[in-house]
């Protein structure tokens, strides 16, 4: 058990460490990068704005009857915008593309696999781990900031309607209030965490889509792996980053 586990380790590493050459090493596939980048975001971008609306009415309104109860109801734009850009906008968005884009690479690349046409371009010389896997590492890396950046954006407007609609606050007061509370680390922070949860999805997908079993059963396996270890390295990227992040606060 422990030699087969040190092995499935070895070869996590060895895949890490391929993905990280062809990234970094040329010749690169920009169109196909390109390409995944597009299909990414055309994918993601409609659910992620609509349910970080959501996320910012509720959230929004669970939160007011905590505040009024201690009298400060004003402080409800600094509660929700920090909370939005610091943890808020990138879980969602990281979770959302976990199921979108890492089911997806999963079961692309598993497919692939269990036709053989992996096989074939490695035969034929065309590199298909730059074209298939890199690329799509690149794309889900590079995309998950500029969701994030959506996310946030709806996320508050949905709770400055709620806050409207509750108390007739005006647009340009509460967005003062937003940018009173939020710094740069803040910001920066949740970017710079959004491109760690894009790479994490993009190499569990990837990887779990190469390396699929056989049969058809292999690709539904493939993709059930990509997203369930995508959500909880999510979580786990979110716990360790919360508290490199903190040293910087104190």
């Amino acid at each position: 058990m422990i030699k087969k586990f040190l092995l499935k380790l070895a070869e996590i590493y060895q895949f890490v460490a391929k993905v990280l050459r062809e990234i970094f090493l040329p010749p690169y596939d920009w169109k196909e990068t390109l390409r995944q980048c597009f299909i990414a975001g055309n994918r993601s971008l409609f659910l992620i704005v609509f349910t970080s609306f959501l996320a910012g009415i509720v959230f929004t309104r669970q939160s007011r009857p905590s505040l009024s109860s201690f009298g400060a109801e004003s402080w409800l734009p600094s509660l929700v915008s920090q909370a939005v850009v610091r943890s808020l906008g990138p879980l969602i968005t990281g979770l959302i593309c976990a199921g979108k884009l890492g089911s997806n690479m999963g079961a692309e690349l598993g497919s692939m696999r269990v036709t053989e046409q992996i096989d074939a371009m490695e035969v034929s010389g065309t590199r298909p781990f730059s074209y298939l896997v890199a690329s799509r590492i690149m794309a889900a890396t590079c995309m998950l900031p500029f969701l994030v950046v959506f996310a946030d954006t709806t996320a508050l407007l949905g709770s400055y309607f709620t806050v409207h609609f509750m108390n007739n606050s005006s647009f340009r007061l509460y967005f003062n209030d937003v940018a009173v509370s939020v710094t740069y680390l803040d910001i920066f922070s949740s970017l710079i965490k959004a491109a760690f949860f894009g790479f994490a999805i993009g190499i569990v997908g990837c990887y779990a889509g190469y390396h699929a079993e056989r049969g058809t059963a292999g690709v539904g396996k493939a993709a059930n792996i990509a997203v369930v270890a995508s959500m909880i390295l999510i979580f786990v990227i979110d716990l360790l980053s919360l508290q490199f992040i903190n040293l910087f606060r104190r």
